[in-house]
């Protein structure tokens, strides 16, 4: 665990920035096709470090030129498919899945509700992913690291409050159509990052594959969505294209290493202080609204990894 843990609260701050960035630096893109251009970009990144850690000739792709050896090649494609596990075929295909349908759930949910109301809900992922790995995977944690996990979520949700009723937005969830749309979404990024886990760990996916396999199968996802409304990108936002593209190489790098080695119930509340990190960035840089409170959130979130790490 204690490998693990400097990756998450890493990914933590990349992933902060990055929606730090995204607030600030891309308007006018609609979310799917952003997010499509943006996972190509970082499958661009990355791909040179999949190719060069990538053991193709174990695969039985190494050999074979396609030029000089045809047979070869087809024989080592044809090698390659049936060696693969249909069981890691279908974690990836399902945790492309899950990840992509919590992004339109939440866009949904957002486009129905105040965001203030919402987001909080949206952010309650490691309270699904606690009972979720104890339950199916068998988890077993110590009490201080539980009570850690619940400290850090609760951060989290501080983090995206705005002054009035604490709970309204969980308790308006009984009747708020985009409350209930929140819910799911965050039920769908906790099986997503189950999903990472149950790769990684038990299928032992490498994480330098596991990395562009899940951006692109959430950009497959994704792209329907894209092609309907096409993103127009200009000359003077295509070097924003490419940064924003290798902050999420870089943050699903930390992400995939962190889930390598922790529980998903530990590794999914220390990367989910990215929504703290966000909105300390907003309220230092642009003079967001309620900083006091999102100072709170941020100490509460300190408490919550340290609890974790004992």
């Amino acid at each position: 665990m204690d490998l693990g843990l400097p990756f998450a609260i890493g990914a933590a701050f990349v992933w902060g920035s990055y929606i730090f960035v995204l607030k600030r630096s891309f308007s006018g893109y609609s979310p799917a096709g952003l997010t499509v251009l943006i996972n190509a970009a970082a499958i661009a990144w990355f791909l040179p470090v999949t190719v060069a850690t990538t053991d193709l000739d174990g695969a039985g792709l190494g050999g074979a030129d396609p030029v000089t050896d045809p047979g070869g090649a087809v024989n080592g494609l044809a090698g390659a498919l049936a060696a693969v596990d249909p069981a890691a075929v279908a974690v990836v295909a399902g945790t492309a899945t899950a990840t992509a349908a919590a992004f339109v759930l939440f866009l949904r949910a957002i486009e129905d509700g105040d965001v203030s109301y919402v987001t909080p809900i949206n952010k309650v992922v490691p309270m699904f992913v606690l009972p979720l790995e104890v339950l199916l995977l068998g988890e077993v944690l110590a009490p201080i690291q539980i009570a850690g996990v619940v400290v850090a979520t609760a951060a989290v949700y501080v983090a995206n409050y705005e002054p009035g009723s604490l709970l309204a937005p969980l308790v308006g969830a009984v009747h708020s159509r985009p409350a209930q749309l929140a819910l799911v979404s965050a039920a769908c990024y906790a099986v997503a990052d189950l999903g990472k886990r149950v790769a990684l760990q038990e299928l032992a996916i490498p994480g330098t594959l596991w990395v562009p396999l899940l951006l692109a199968g959430a950009g497959l996802v994704l792209l329907p969505a894209a092609v309907r409304n096409p993103p127009a990108v200009t000359r003077r936002d295509a070097p924003k294209f490419l940064a924003a593209g290798a902050l999420v190489a870089l943050g699903e790098h930390l992400t995939t290493v962190a889930f390598a080695s922790l529980p998903a119930s530990v590794a999914s509340p220390v990367i989910n202080t990215q929504a703290i990190i966000a909105v300390v960035l907003g309220g230092v840089v642009l003079g967001e609204r309620y900083f006091r409170v999102r100072l709170v959130a941020a100490l509460l979130a300190v408490v919550g990894v340290t609890m974790i790490a004992l």
